[in-house]
C-alpha cells in the first residue's frame, strides 16, 4: 500500500506541473486545455460508476447544476469570490444526488442509464423554458477572482492553475476512495452482485456513495467552465453533453485514474485541429479517430497498462 502511494503521488504531481508549464508555454491552448480538463473531472466520476458496471447518460445534470450555480451567483447576488462559487454547486449537487440517488441505487443496466438521462433532460427542459435563467442562450459570466486574483479572460492562465489543482485534488481523493472497503467493492459488484451482498456489503450503499461523489465531480467540472469559458447555456445538461461523457470514458477505460483526463484532453485537441483543416468534414474525421481506439483498444486507454501487467503475471505464473 505505502509503495503504490509513493509511487502514485509522484506521477499525479508531475502530471499537474507538466500540463502547468505546457499551458504557460502554449497560451493559445489554454482554452483547449481547460475545457478538456473540466470535462475530465465529469468523466472521473463517470469511470467510477462503470467500475460498479453502471452507466450515466445524466451526468449533464450535475455539469450544468455546477456552471448555473457559478452563473446565478455571479448575475444575481454578485458574488465573485472563486472559493464561495465552488462551494455552493458542490453542496447543492451532494444534495440533489443524495435524493436522486436513493431512487437510482436500486435500478441496474439499462434502467439506471435511461433514468439519469431522464433526470438530466428535465433539467434542460427547465433551463430552455425559464426566461429567468437565460432560457436557451443561458448567460456569460464576467468578474470571477481568487482572492482578488482574477481567473477568466486574459488571466484564464491563473484560472487554469486553479482548474489543474482541483484536477489534482480529485485524483487523490477518488484514489483513496479505491483504496477504501467500499471502493474495492465495485469490481465485485460489477462482477457479481449477489456474492457482495451474501458477503455482507451492501451493494446499494457502495452505488449511492459512489454516485454523490461522480455527482460532486461533474458540478465541480461544470462550475470551472462557467467561469473559464465565462459562459453557461442549457447545453450543458442536454443529452448530447453526457453522451459525450459518456464517449470519453470508454475511451478512457477503467484501469487507471489518470486515462479520463488525457482521454477529455485528446478528444478536445483532435476536435480542434479538425475542425481547422476540416471546417466541413470535422464530425467524420473526429468519428473515425473514435471508431479507431475502439476497435484497438477496446478497453481504452487505462486498458494498456493493465494489459501489460495482467501478460507479466501470467509469465511469472507460467515460469
Amino acid at each position: 500500500m505505502m509503495n503504490k502511494a509513493q509511487t502514485f503521488v509522484p506521477v499525479a504531481v508531475g502530471a499537474a506541473l507538466i500540463l502547468i508549464v505546457a499551458a504557460w508555454a502554449l497560451p493559445t491552448w489554454n482554452f483547449v486545455i481547460s475545457i478538456g480538463l473540466a470535462k475530465g473531472l465529469a468523466v472521473l466520476g463517470l469511470v467510477l460508476m462503470m467500475r460498479a458496471g453502471l452507466v450515466s447518460f445524466g451526468q449533464g445534470l450535475y455539469y450544468a447544476i455546477g456552471g448555473y450555480c457559478v452563473g446565478l451567483m455571479v448575475n444575481l447576488w454578485k458574488i465573485n469570490e472563486a472559493v464561495l462559487l465552488l462551494i455552493a454547486p458542490v453542496i447543492i449537487a451532494a444534495a440533489t444526488a443524495a435524493v436522486a440517488g436513493l431512487l437510482l441505487s436500486r435500478y441496474r443496466d439499462i434502467f439506471f442509464a435511461m433514468l439519469t438521462l431522464a433526470l438530466s433532460m428535465l433539467l434542460y427542459g427547465l433551463l430552455v423554458k425559464s426566461v429567468e435563467l437565460g432560457g436557451t442562450d443561458g448567460f456569460n459570466i464576467r468578474g470571477v477572482t481568487l482572492f482578488g486574483l482574477p481567473l477568466s479572460g486574459t488571466a484564464r492562465f491563473n484560472g487554469l492553475v486553479i482548474l489543474v489543482l482541483i484536477c489534482f485534488t480529485a485524483v487523490i481523493t477518488v484514489w483513496c476512495f479505491g483504496k477504501t472497503a467500499l471502493g474495492r467493492l465495485l469490481p465485485g459488484i460489477k462482477d457479481n452482485e449477489i456474492r457482495v451482498e451474501y458477503l455482507g456489503a451492501s451493494a446499494s450503499k457502495t452505488i449511492y456513495l459512489s454516485y454523490i461523489l461522480a455527482a460532486i465531480l461533474a458540478a465541480v467540472g461544470g462550475s470551472m467552465s462557467g467561469i473559464l469559458v465565462a459562459h453557461v447555456d442549457p447545453e450543458m445538461a442536454f443529452w448530447a453533453t453526457s453522451g459525450e461523457f459518456v464517449v470519453i470514458a470508454v475511451l478512457a477505460g477503467t484501469g487507471n485514474i489518470f486515462t479520463p483526463f488525457i482521454a477529455a484532453l485528446a478528444l478536445e485537441f483532435v476536435r480542434t485541429f479538425a475542425y481547422q483543416h476540416a471546417p466541413n468534414t470535422w464530425q467524420l474525421v473526429l468519428g473515425v479517430i473514435i471508431l479507431s481506439m475502439i476497435l484497438f483498444l477496446p478497453t481504452g486507454l487505462g486498458g494498456v497498462r493493465f494489459g501489460k501487467r495482467k501478460a507479466t503475471v501470467e509469465a511469472g505464473e507460467k515460469a
